[in-house]
């Protein structure tokens, strides 16, 4: 337990970063349009989605370097292709986290009612979060969020339990669910798998956070245990998915409701569906909480992006003596991230159904480039050089090829719906 102690952080981090936009507004949003329909499609994905996330955790533990290091190894067109993928997606990401965080905190604060200008909350969020990751205090929203995350945990658990006891609003039995085959409909699956449970470029992060968490504990735990930790906070993740799908489904679907599309309104909505089950009392407990998770999310997220636009900047642009002699490209990649993500927003805060939109953006961005990072993944953890005793076992190697597979398939199929 003392290891284990030692050894938690990257786990628990990934987790808060999927429960955010992936559990709260596109787990919710399937439960509430199509009822179970798209229960499948959200458990094929984090089934088949985990190896590639795992990967990261043991190709960092196994060699001391993260996932960035090893697309250098494969090529520097990897390297540069990597590249481009995360400028190519983060700040749409950024917008879209941003956007959901500044919801709940309009929706906890009530800022928008203290001034005219609509993206006031966003602008807030923003600062608070640069601000706390230019001074190096990470670390304590590292503590905080384990907090958070264990009471939004059981809190959500006691929602569950409470609706299956209830039933559902509607006898949604009886109610049939929209053709999700339909052109329209196949675009929400697309976005719904792309971030279930997060994206699979993301599992370079989860290798950045294993090496600091080993640097930061000054522990260096075995392959076992760091896999322990990380499929902890992975299951963790995927069970509250389900959840997240049956409160929409019993408490909204067939009863003629809809989630909204603006930021605010949605986090209101979505509080409301534990206040619905829980009673009243609950409130500021779940709107505290869900802020806070959310923030955690967006920590997490401007923490990842920028360790990750650092290392592969550092690999690309400078030589190795000159690595890690300062702070100051993590920082310029922080306030690229920030700035980007924020003109994101504000480009789409016009649009009525600009939350939405963005959402759906973002996450059908990370579905289509998911087979290359997968494939990659893969490939870094099975190669001649990565050490026979740490290579992943049969079912792993059954799991990666149907998923390669699933995540090409499927992107191959959206592109055909689009565009042919």
């Amino acid at each position: 337990m003392k290891n284990f102690l030692k050894t938690l952080g990257p786990g628990i981090l990934f987790a808060s970063t999927a429960i955010g936009v992936s559990h709260l507004v596109q787990s919710t949003r399937a439960g509430a349009g199509y009822g179970f329909t798209l229960l499948w499609a959200i458990a094929l994905a984090n089934i088949l989605k985990f190896p590639f996330f795992e990967y990261g955790s043991r190709y960092a533990n196994t060699t001391g370097t993260s996932l960035i290091d090893g697309y250098k190894k494969i090529g520097n067109w990897m390297l540069y292709l990597y590249f481009l993928i995360t400028i190519g997606t983060m700040f749409f990401v950024t917008a879209a986290v941003g956007a959901v965080t500044a919801g709940f905190m309009d929706n906890l604060f009530g800022l928008s009612s203290l001034s005219n200008i609509k993206i006031l909350p966003v602008i807030l969020l923003f600062v608070v979060t640069l601000g706390i990751l230019s001074i190096g205090k990470f670390e304590i929203l590292d503590s905080m969020i384990k907090v958070v995350g264990i009471v939004l945990f059981f809190s959500t658990l006691m929602a569950f339990f409470i609706a299956l006891y209830r039933g559902p609003s509607a006898n949604i039995s009886s109610i049939v669910p929209p053709d999700i085959w339909d052109t329209a409909n196949i675009t929400f699956l697309i976005a719904l798998m792309g971030w279930m449970p997060t994206a699979v470029d993301l599992s370079t992060w989860n290798s950045l956070w294993t090496l600091e968490r080993i640097k930061t504990s000054g522990y260096k735990p075995t392959l076992k245990e760091t896999l322990r930790e990380f499929n902890l906070g992975y299951w963790i993740s995927a069970f509250l998915s389900i959840c997240f799908v049956t409160l929409g489904a019993y408490l909204m679907f067939g009863t003629g409701k809809e989630m909204p599309n603006g930021s605010a309104s949605f986090a209101s909505k979505v509080i409301s569906l534990y206040t619905d089950t829980m009673g009243d009392w609950s409130y500021w407990i779940i709107a505290a909480s869900g802020f806070s998770i959310m923030f955690g999310t967006s920590i997490g997220l401007f923490d990842g992006y920028a360790r990750s636009l650092e290392r592969v900047g550092e690999l690309i642009f400078l030589k190795e003596s000159d690595v890690h002699q300062n702070k100051k490209p993590y920082l310029t990649a922080l306030f690229i991230t920030g700035i980007g993500g924020f003109m994101v927003i504000w480009l789409f805060s016009g649009n009525p159904r600009g939350f939405k939109l963005l959402i759906d953006i973002a996450t059908t961005l990370s579905f289509l480039v998911a087979p290359i990072i997968a494939f990659i993944n893969y490939r870094l953890v099975t190669a001649e050089d990565f050490p026979s005793d740490a290579r992943p076992g049969l079912l792993m190697h059954i799991l990666s090829i149907t998923g390669i597979i699933f995540l090409t398939g499927f992107s191959l199929f959206y592109l055909w719906t689009k565009f042919f």
